[in-house]
């Protein structure tokens, strides 16, 4: 796809073509058929929303091996105006690639992105006994990198269907650690809109401390325990300010227009110095949590009501 379209209908990707992010990219019903920009990085991804330049853009947050990206996760406690309003799980598998020619017997060095790097280096140290590994900036780029007149390393960790776009022969297939290593992927825009709740809705915030006292995380998660809210994600990022401060990623099970949900917003509100909501969208397992009777929207407004009438001087309903 080109980038020649109308602002408004492009959706901005971690590129080039190939890269885990298009395949996120692809399920996104929305984009389909509208105009792709491959980006060089998250910031860059999140300018071209900020900018209008784009509608939308596609940014890896989170994997089930390494956890948070903390990439990710600290450009969106830096650039304001952005809102996610979907999520994309897309499973993750790695292939090793090198020049037509090359057997696995040659290979001596393997250029990797670190991440990819991670997911696959048991596979490369049985298999490749003392290689060395140059890092890459993406999964692509190592692959491409071996078409370079003298290409740094003797083979490269790719994504599945790498052939597809470029003329490398493949060494080895399906060479992840891990079999069912999914990363997760979200879709930010700068409308401000928040998407319709299903029952299977995640919201996600971050949140920074008032203080460094005992006790401060505690009083924080506190917010979501005593609501009967679980938290899928609590990933730590350093603020940068000073040594030791640091801001919490979270991922909520639930919507802001659930009452405990919303409750717990308010508290944390109440609580931190900095309170950014990144938005509530649908799940992408669709997974809907089970809410005790306590903790449902008709056991807050339950209460809301019962405290109304007592301040109004009505006869207390219990």
């Amino acid at each position: 796809m080109t980038d020649r379209a109308t602002p408004s209908d492009t959706y901005s990707y971690l590129g080039p073509a190939g890269t885990f992010t298009e395949a996120a990219l692809k399920l996104v019903e929305a984009a389909a058929g509208k105009p792709w920009r491959s980006v060089n990085n998250v910031g860059e991804a999140l300018d071209d929303v900020v900018s209008g330049r784009s509608i939308g853009a596609v940014i890896a947050i989170e994997n089930s091996v390494d956890g948070g990206v903390s990439a990710t996760q600290d450009a969106l406690a830096r650039i304001p105006g952005v809102r996610i309003v979907g999520e994309y799980l897309v499973p993750v598998d790695f292939v090793l690639v090198a020049r037509h020619g090359t057997a696995l017997a040659d290979v001596r060095t393997v250029n990797a992105h670190p991440v990819a790097y991670a997911q696959t280096h048991r596979w490369l140290e049985r298999n490749l006994r003392g290689h060395g590994h140059i890092p890459a900036s993406s999964n692509v780029a190592a692959a491409t990198a071996l078409l370079d007149e003298h290409p740094v390393a003797d083979a490269a960790v790719a994504p599945p269907g790498i052939t597809d776009h470029h003329d490398l022969a493949v060494l080895a297939s399906s060479i992840g650690d891990n079999a069912s290593a999914v990363t997760r992927f979200v879709l930010v825009s700068r409308t401000l809109a928040i998407p319709e709740r299903t029952g299977a809705d995640k919201t996600s915030v971050i949140v920074e401390l008032p203080s460094e006292h005992p006790g401060a995380l505690v009083d924080m998660l506190e917010q979501f325990a005593t609501r009967g809210i679980n938290m899928g994600l609590l990933s730590s990022r350093p603020i940068g300010d000073e040594l030791g401060r640091y801001r919490f990623v979270i991922d909520l099970d639930g919507h802001v227009r659930d009452e405990r949900v919303a409750d717990a917003l308010l508290g944390l509100r109440r609580f931190s110095p900095r309170v950014t909501f990144l938005g509530s969208y649908p799940r992408a397992d669709g997974f809907r949590p089970e809410v005790s009777a306590r903790y449902s929207d008709e056991a807050f407004v339950e209460a809301r009501d019962w405290l109304r009438a007592i301040v109004s001087g009505e006869p207390d309903p219990a």
